[in-house]
């Protein structure tokens, strides 16, 4: 994939973040995990955006990590909403399936980069 694609997938995937956010209920536990969720899920792409301006190989690899970390906690809020009965399984599994898959990528490009180191 395309560095273009990837950057426009990861500001797609925190376009979804947000409007989940937004149907959020207001009960507290769901306040608390929402700006958590908010913050994991957009900085997805706003640190992909990082990964395609690193200055050398140990730059991209360390930001590239920081994108799969941040995809990573926004699985675990997910999983936190869902297994706590906040959210349905049908309300979140198509995003958790696009996290999923980046986060797939991530490791599968981090993988590649710290080979050729």
């Amino acid at each position: 994939m395309k560095p273009e694609e990837c950057k426009q997938r990861a500001k797609t995937f925190a376009v979804r973040v947000i409007k989940l956010v937004d149907s959020f209920p207001n009960s507290r536990s769901p306040k608390v995990i929402a700006n958590q969720l908010l913050r994991s899920g957009t900085s997805v792409g706003a640190n992909y955006r990082a990964v395609c301006c690193a200055k050398s190989r140990a730059d991209f690899i360390s930001k590239l990590g920081t994108v799969g970390e941040e995809c990573d906690e926004t699985i675990y809020w997910m999983e936190l909403l869902m297994e706590a009965g906040k959210m349905k399984a049908a309300q979140l599994s198509p995003l958790m399936k696009e996290a999923d898959e980046i986060w797939a990528l991530v490791c599968a490009s981090l993988n590649t980069a710290r080979s050729r180191k």
